[in-house]
């Protein structure tokens, strides 16, 4: 280890090490350092010397200075103290004994904090000793190392006048030492203020020419100013009574809605209980076409009026009705009905109105609706689309609080806690997409399937609907029910409310067969394209096709009645034949199957016989797709194959390729077959199949006895 000794004494050596110790003490408080230094150093303190009192930080032993006595010692202070300038020193006090605390601010933070300039000092950029020793050599090296030492300014700049005051002018800083904005902001004098307008021309010293106009620009920015204030005043009042009502409403949803849901609704009863004098107004008489789900809930109705019939000979009230139909078919309907006869309180609920995205308010919505509901006891209660909320429950990690609504209404519904008096009517379309907890007896006892209705309970509700409109005396319900198989309650309503639409277009007294009529056309083939101009070639073609159906459908023995033949376009298709069943086919015969079959090939063979097979068109499409669809299953399904005999084939996929083949080359027969004896029958009756296709031309729409009329050959009344 490289070490440098430096003697005072012939018999005094100290390690350069504590002498380093010494300079780096110098440089973070040289005051300090030189208070506790000299304190802690000398034996007696000269009563002279006016220092501030401090705790020495060192003692001689730390420094290794315990040799050292009298005059060594002064000597040593003299080489590790910087030596102040000339013009630092007080007259009456020596050089040694000029430190003191100053307490007025100076040029820097330096001379302020130590009582000297920071040039005097010096340790980095200038010499740290002003005497000649080993000591000047190393510090004085220091300057030259590549080491810049920050310059600040002092935080408490006084102005020029008040450091005149103090009777102390520093050196001037140099240019770069503070910020030419900082400068004009820090060193700027404050200047008098004007209590008037008077004054404040005076202190302008503005001329009696120019004094005028400064008033007049004076008062207008005092009025520009003034009316700013106010507008920003008026903005801050509208901003601060926008944001009380907003709160007050975000308090009021907060507090009726649970778990902090920002939906500004109230969810106490889930929708509060109709009130029993609106359900009076619907009873069973209303519903119509479901004879069979009407009877299941005959005897709901009667424990609900009289449930002592029942519990006297120990029998329970079911507790939930599950009602399964297609859309449009009345379940909503008939647990209304439930409600009216009964004359109890009825809860309405959709299934979609108890989950929303915060967890567990789907299930506190179904404990306040059943809260309600106990309290109302006997009542009804259906939650309509069930399959919504009693899903089948699956273990999701994307939703691990899903299976939260479907428990709580298992809960509900058979649990610990009775519910007694309560009926829980549930509609779906889905049954099963339903949990089978949720279906399990005890909870829905009854399940009631509500059909589609047949013709009986179609033509009881177009007469129920017709009830209500101006309607013709000569209206059959019966027809239109024939020729609306699978329709629903809701669209045979919607038939009758589009046929008086028609006729008040028509500006007619009241709704007649033809405005009916229109009325299924529209809802089965979409509404006319009269703005479509068909030319007269395809026109005729169309007529020849639509003939060639009517002609086979008329003359095969097993074929639906024809109730219409059109050639004005509706929907995708350019014309039509629409057919009529006497009654609704329950299960159809090989015969019923082969002429539907038959009548669909009827529109391709016409193209083929009256133009040539050159000029057939891709109008047959449709037709073919039901011929061959007819033709599988009889083949796959149905057991009607001689070849195949009377097996299923449900995947064909599956099936090995010789199956595959002879299944294909059956259906294919079969398809063949059926061509050829539609061909058959529109060579023998070419002559009424060309006077069909004249009419049709002429008329556009021909019903079952215009058609009846032009076969037999006679001719058709002009319209």
């Amino acid at each position: 280890m490289f070490s440098l000794s430096t003697t005072f004494q012939p018999q005094v050596t100290v390690p350069l090490s504590h002498l380093l110790n010494a300079l780096h003490s110098l440089k973070s408080s040289a005051s300090s350092v030189a208070s506790s230094s000299i304190q802690s150093l000398q034996r007696d303190r000269s009563p002279e010397l006016d220092l501030p009192p401090c705790e020495p930080t060192w003692s001689l032993k730390d420094l290794g200075l315990v040799d050292l006595r009298g005059s060594q010692l002064d000597k040593l202070v003299n080489r590790l103290l910087p030596k102040p300038s000339l013009e630092e020193q007080p007259s009456a006090v020596p050089a040694h004994q000029c430190w003191k605390t100053s307490y007025v601010s100076t040029d820097s933070f330096f001379r302020n904090k130590h009582g000297f300039s920071h040039r005097a000092l010096g340790v980095f950029g200038s010499p740290a000793l002003c005497r000649q020793g080993p000591l000047q050599s190393i510090c004085s090296d220091l300057q030259h190392w590549s080491v810049w030492v920050p310059s600040r300014g002092f935080k408490t700049l006084k102005s020029k006048t008040r450091r005149l005051q103090a009777g102390y002018e520093g050196p001037a800083e140099p240019d770069s030492y503070t910020p030419t904005f900082m400068k004009g902001l820090l060193a700027r004098d404050k200047g008098p203020e004007a209590e008037s307008l008077e004054k404040l021309i005076k202190l302008k010293h503005l001329p009696e020419t120019q004094q005028d106009a400064f008033k007049t620009g004076f008062a207008e920015g005092f009025l520009k100013a003034q009316a700013l204030t106010q507008r920003t005043q008026d903005s801050l009042r509208r901003t601060r009574l926008i944001l009380l009502v907003l709160l007050l409403l975000g308090l009021y949803g907060l507090s009726r809605t649970p778990f902090l849901s920002v939906r500004f609704r109230t969810t106490s009863g889930l929708d509060a209980a109709v009130d029993p004098i609106q359900m009076k107004n619907v009873t069973f008489e209303h519903v119509k076409g479901v004879e069979e789900a009407k009877n299941e809930l005959q005897e709901v109705v009667e424990f609900l009026r009289n449930p002592q019939k029942f519990t006297v000979l120990g029998g329970k009230l079911p507790k939930g009705i599950l009602l399964v139909g297609p859309p449009g078919t009345g379940k909503t309907l008939l647990a209304r009905a439930v409600a009216g006869e009964a004359e109890v309180p009825f809860y309405y609920a959709s299934g979609s109105e108890f989950d929303e995205m915060f967890v567990g308010v789907g299930a506190s919505r179904i404990r306040n609706l059943f809260r309600e509901a106990k309290a109302n006891a006997p009542c009804v209660i259906f939650i309509d689309e069930l399959d919504s909320v009693g899903g089948k429950r699956i273990e999701s990690p994307m939703h691990p609080y899903s299976r939260q609504t479907i428990n709580q209404l298992l809960a509900e519904m058979d649990g610990f806690k009775p519910n007694e008096g309560i009926i829980i009517i549930g509609a779906t379309n889905f049954p099963e997409a339903l949990d089978n907890a949720l279906v399990r007896p005890g909870r829905f006892d009854m399940q009631v399937t509500v059909p589609r209705p047949d013709v009986k309970g179609r033509t009881e509700i177009l007469q129920w609907y017709l009830k209500k409109i101006k309607v013709d005396s000569a209206v059959d319900a019966e027809i239109i029910a024939r020729g609306t198989v699978g329709f629903s309650g809701a669209e045979l309503e919607n038939l009758v409310n589009q046929a008086a639409l028609k006729a008040a277009v028509d500006e007619k007294d009241m709704v007649t067969m033809k405005e009916l009529e229109f009325a299924k056309d529209k809802i089965l083939m979409g509404p006319e394209r009269r703005s479509v101009e068909i030319d007269k070639k395809n026109k005729t073609i169309t007529a020849y096709h639509e003939s060639g159906h009517a002609i086979v459908a008329y003359y095969t023995k097993d074929a639906m009645p024809i109730n219409k033949a059109t050639i004005m376009p509706r929907g995708p298709t350019l014309g039509h034949v629409s057919m009529l069943p006497e009654n609704d086919r329950w299960s159809e015969t090989r015969s019923q199957l082969l002429a539907q079959m038959d009548v669909s090939m009827g529109g391709r063979v016409a193209e083929e016989l009256i133009f040539g097979n050159e000029y057939i068109t891709t109008g047959a499409s449709s037709d073919f797709d039901g011929a061959t669809k007819i033709a599988k299953m009889m083949v796959t399904r149905f057991g009607m194959s001689d070849k195949l005999g009377v097996m299923t084939y449900t995947d064909l996929s599956k099936q090995s390729p010789e199956t595959q083949a002879a299944i294909e080359q059956e259906v294919r027969v079969l398809l063949k077959d059926s061509y050829e004896r539609a061909k058959n029958i529109l060579k023998t009756y070419s002559k009424e199949h060309k006077n069909l296709a004249n009419a049709l031309l002429t008329y556009e729409t021909l019903d079952a006895k215009e058609i009846q009329m032009v076969l037999e050959g006679k001719t058709l009344e002009p319209r």
